[in-house]
């Protein structure tokens, strides 16, 4: 019952305000992903370490994800809606799903939007903890191809699904609960880089040239 309830709160709420419930709902499951990514980091740590110790809990980092998620919920729904409208999955007069438009759609997904995706969350991280342009760079080359290509091997099959079965409104939030497990690996990459990083002397922009 309250699934039920919580439904048809999301189901008014985005009749009502479709982008903000849309940015809110993704903004909460991207935080989500991180947290999940953080317990996991802080146990395997004290496990690999064998050691007592207790690793500070990280909002900051939280909070990114969570400003992440809102300000890409909201694009990630428009882009849906194109997709709804350029590729109908029915025949005009007919029930019958057809395979070919609902194939366009995740192709599209997958070679338009994932990459786009990538550098946005790879940018605006960068952004939001202060790197200089070396750096996001440096974060570019060590972690965009290697996620490119993990993303090509979960994604298509999970909006296969979505496509095919999930309403639109509620594409997104299926996209962004199973994302929650695809924020963890982001967040987990994204957090091993930033440390190799951070225990490197500071790149600059524009380093001196060799003499």
């Amino acid at each position: 019952m309250a699934s039920i309830a919580v439904a048809q709160l999301y189901q008014r709420s985005f009749a009502a305000r479709p982008h903000s419930t849309l940015a809110l709902t993704g903004g909460v499951l991207n935080a989500l992903g991180d947290v999940v990514a953080q317990v996991y980091q802080n146990v395997d740590a004290t496990r690999r370490r064998r050691s007592d110790k207790v690793y500070a809990y990280d909002v900051t980092r939280t909070m990114r994800f969570f400003c992440f998620g809102v300000a890409m919920s909201p694009l990630i729904g428009r882009w849906n809606t194109f997709l709804e409208r350029r590729f109908p999955l029915r025949a005009l007069n007919s029930n019958r799903v057809l395979l070919r438009p609902l194939l366009k759609r995740v192709a599209c997904d997958q070679l338009i939007v994932a990459p786009l995706g990538l550098v946005a969350f790879l940018g605006s991280m960068s952004i939001m903890e202060g790197r200089n342009l070396a750096q996001t760079q440096e974060k570019f080359r060590d972690l965009y191809s290697t996620a490119l290509i993990a993303n090509w091997k979960v994604w298509p099959a999970a909006q296969l699904v979505n496509f095919r079965f999930m309403p639109l409104p509620y594409r997104v939030p299926f996209q962004s609960t199973c994302g929650v497990f695809w924020t963890l690996y982001l967040s987990v990459i994204n957090s091993v880089e930033d440390a190799r990083q951070d225990h490197e002397p500071r790149a600059t922009a524009n380093p001196p040239p060799p003499i």
